[in-house]
């Protein structure tokens, strides 16, 4: 994967800098970074040509609730995308993909951890409860068709004792994540209890992502007799 620095933000291309041949069909570009989202989206079997990750400023309004505020960056992070997208001859007509999650107790919002405070503070607030989770995907068409489903997904933790705490914030891995944790690594073992989708979670509900796609009319399925 080449990455590179351009003007309006950081960008990937991926099929063209390996030198492959362009697959045919349309374009799939992520508006993100994240290796998470990436896997997901490749579990899926879609490979996006591009990420165009957004740089925003992620910080809640007053009062906005947890549900409107992944709402919203995704939808800012779609934006982003977009124009950047748009700037590019071989992306102008692509189909973007964006997404944020957010991980709340009640009202309150829980940072993306990078402090080992942090996310110490998130885990004892985590142990032993229940706590929701919201993942919003939007979808941007080459029609200039958006669409958007936002997805809550509650999650119970184990009681954690501290030694579960400090051997967790030993592994690094909490790092950078929502609420201070990656369910798809050492923190699965703290789930007692998911109602909803695990995808979702990890950072892009697939059978959302898939649907949206698929409504505005991107062949999802054109490459799974490729992966056999």
């Amino acid at each position: 994967m080449d990455i590179s620095s351009a003007q309006g933000g950081t960008h990937a291309t991926m099929n063209d800098a390996s030198g492959a041949t362009p697959r045919p069909g349309p374009r799939l570009v992520l508006a993100s970074a994240s290796p998470r989202r990436l896997a997901l989206l490749q579990q899926a079997g879609l490979e996006p040509d591009a990420l165009l990750p957004a740089d925003i400023d992620e910080t809640p309004n007053k009062s906005e609730a947890p549900r409107d505020l992944a709402r919203r960056l995704a939808r800012t992070k779609l934006d982003v995308a977009g124009d950047a997208a748009r700037r590019r001859d071989d992306m102008r007509d692509s189909y973007i993909v964006s997404a944020d999650t957010v991980v709340a107790v009640g009202r309150r919002v829980l940072p993306k951890a990078e402090l080992a405070d942090e996310a110490t503070d998130c885990l004892r607030l985590l142990s032993g409860r229940q706590h929701r989770v919201y993942t919003a995907v939007c979808v941007l068409s080459p029609k200039g068709n958006r669409r958007e489903r936002v997805v809550e997904t509650r999650v119970r933790f184990k009681r954690l004792s501290g030694r579960d705490i400090e051997r967790y914030i030993a592994s690094d891995e909490w790092r950078g994540k929502a609420g201070g944790y990656a369910i798809q690594g050492l923190a699965g073992t703290f789930v007692v209890k998911l109602v909803g989708s695990h995808s979702a979670v990890i950072g892009l509900p697939l059978y959302e992502t898939i649907s949206l796609l698929e409504g505005e009319g991107f062949p999802v399925r054109q490459g799974w007799g490729a992966m056999a």
